[in-house]
């Protein structure tokens, strides 16, 4: 099987796995992933540990299958993490450890797990039908249409992952998205959230 099968087949799998467990909007949410991983008899430790790179590691030993993620990381990148371990639980639970950080000895293993992921929270078929209907064309992705598409669909794929299929998938140029500031553009799109409106109130009246 070369790079291309494989990474077709991760697609194939995270789409079998959202059907298996019901997920059908691209809004996965934590609760989704942790009744997955009960199912499929998977403990979650959180790791106190700052690394630089490293997010989360799969182990499959004595004591069964355990998935270890930085304690402290936001919703978006927790649910991603845990859909990336899910994958080595999946297909590498051959591994003794799989760490989540690309290198040449891992490369396939961990982008097909990066492939997975993002296809178990947001399948390419829905994106592309989904920006194809706000009526942005191939080629003419602008970063305020992933910020609308974000908003609409609620989805937990994070920006820089919606910014990278948007690009793999011809919606923009590789490398368009690289300089966005995403936080600031929704803010300024879409308006200062409510969480941070509450916490300057509440400043100001200490």
């Amino acid at each position: 099987m070369n790079r291309t099968e494989y990474y077709q087949k991760m697609k194939v799998l995270a789409r079998d796995t959202r059907v298996k467990y019901g997920l059908s909007t691209p809004r996965v949410m934590k609760s989704d992933m942790r009744r997955i991983y009960s199912d499929q008899g998977i403990r979650v430790d959180l790791w106190d540990h700052k690394f630089k790179k490293l997010r989360g590691a799969y182990f499959n030993d004595d004591l069964g299958p355990t998935v270890l993620i930085v304690k402290g990381l936001p919703p978006d990148p927790t649910i991603f993490t845990m859909a990336h371990e899910l994958k080595h639980h999946l297909v590498d639970r051959h591994l003794p450890i799989a760490c989540c950080e690309i290198d040449p000895r891992n490369e396939i293993i961990e982008i097909g797990a990066e492939i997975f992921a993002a296809e178990l929270i947001f399948p390419e078929e829905d994106f592309s039908q989904l920006l194809t209907d706000m009526g942005v064309m191939h080629g003419k992705c602008e970063a305020k249409n992933l910020v609308l598409l974000k908003r609409r669909t609620q989805t937990t794929l994070s920006y820089a992952g919606l910014a990278k299929r948007a690009e793999f998938l011809g919606f923009a140029a590789a490398g368009s998205f690289a300089k966005v500031k995403w936080q600031k553009l929704e803010e300024e799109i879409l308006g200062e959230p409510t969480y941070k409106r509450i916490l300057r109130w509440r400043r100001s009246h200490r």
